[in-house]
């Protein structure tokens, strides 16, 4: 199983990447074959805890997440066993109760914010991508997928970039950046892209 790595600061285009490598996998294999996950999924269950305390999680820290179950998933699709993927519920900030059953892939593509930051998920790929937007553009992508999908205000979302997403991303995702494979910065054309990621998918395949 090939395992794919997308990391970067919230906002900087990683969904979109991973769509866009989706689709070059597309053209080479069923869809059936390729499998996505992203690193929100395994945001830690808060259930036992009020809104108000959802609310001042840090969920841009490490230890707002649940690698240790993402790398045990990885290690048992690898192993050829199903695994029930856990879910996110936004508006709640807790995980969901329902799970989705994944059968082992060709290829895994994963995307997050701090894929490269723990040793034992980052030995986990094959291939790690790095996408490296300015923080200006991060910050107004998110402001527009927060309180149009997620119903944020526009004061909590600058709140929380201020206080948390700003800080986490300079001391933990920037220097992960160090362990990519692929940094693709902002304003590369989508041609070059395409081409870059044929390239790298078609060696490592």
């Amino acid at each position: 199983m090939l395992t794919l790595g997308i990391a970067g600061a919230s906002g900087s285009g990683k969904t979109r990447l991973t769509q866009s490598l989706y689709q070059i996998l597309s053209e080479k294999m069923r869809e059936s074959d390729i499998l996505v996950i992203s690193e929100d999924q395994y945001y830690r269950d808060q259930s036992h805890m009020s809104l108000e305390q959802r609310h001042d999680t840090n969920y841009d820290h490490p230890k707002a997440f649940e690698h240790e179950l993402l790398v045990m998933q990885i290690k048992a699709l690898r192993a050829g066993c199903n695994v029930q993927l856990p879910t996110y519920d936004y508006r709640a900030h807790t995980r969901d109760s329902k799970t989705v059953e994944a059968k082992p892939p060709r290829v895994l593509l994963i995307e997050g914010i701090l894929l490269f930051n723990q040793p034992d998920l980052t030995d986990c790929f094959n291939a790690r991508i790095f996408l490296d937007t300015p923080l200006d553009i991060c910050l107004a992508r998110r402001i527009r997928r927060d309180t149009a999908e997620r119903g944020r205000t526009l004061e909590s979302v600058l709140t929380q970039w201020e206080e948390t997403v700003h800080p986490m991303y300079r001391e933990f995702v920037e220097p992960s950046r160090m362990e990519a494979d692929l940094i693709i910065p902002h304003g590369t054309a989508e041609e070059i892209q395409h081409r870059l990621l044929s390239a790298l998918i078609s060696g490592l395949l």
